[in-house]
């Protein structure tokens, strides 16, 4: 996709705090007539850039009280076995979040459980299992402290 201007960052930055905004109400906060406005929303969608809508879900509301940020180590980065690696941890519905990392941790994984109990079990029967996994190291976040944030496209280099 060509470079983003003014206005379709404008229309990101809305759509990234509420998601559901009627085209009339987005239009009006772009300074748009809903027509140009649904067209530009449109070509976003297309072109990728919105990857899509989602309902965010407080964890403690739905009894997911316990978030596990997992760090793991592969033994072996042979081309197969890395695929098998990314299967598993994209199958797994408490792993929410998968990283690919450069340094000395291949992945980061964030993982969200209703206890303690069922992480260790999780442990045990999951991420144990994953093949050719030579390190482990789980660290608990007790708070969030800054939820997900819409993207912070004002930052790009040489857009306003």
């Amino acid at each position: 996709m060509n470079a983003l201007d003014d206005i379709d960052r404008r229309i990101l930055r809305e759509l990234q705090q509420d998601g559901r905004l009627t085209n009339q109400e987005l239009a009006d906060r772009v300074g748009l007539s809903p027509s140009p406005c649904l067209r530009r929303v449109r070509h976003l969608e297309k072109a990728g850039v919105i990857e899509g809508y989602r309902a965010v879900v407080a964890p403690k509301a739905v009894d997911l009280a316990i978030t596990a940020f997992v760090r793991l180590r592969l033994a072996s980065h042979e081309g197969a076995t890395v695929d098998a690696v990314e299967e598993r941890l994209r199958v797994i519905p408490q792993i929410v979040e998968a990283h690919l990392l450069a340094g000395d941790w291949d992945y980061l994984v964030r993982i969200v459980t209703p206890s303690f109990e069922e992480y260790e079990r999780l442990l045990r029967e999951h991420l144990r299992a994953i093949p050719s996994l030579s390190a482990i190291d789980t660290t608990f976040a007790f708070g969030v402290t800054k939820p997900v944030s819409p993207l912070p496209l004002d930052a790009v280099p040489g857009r306003a």
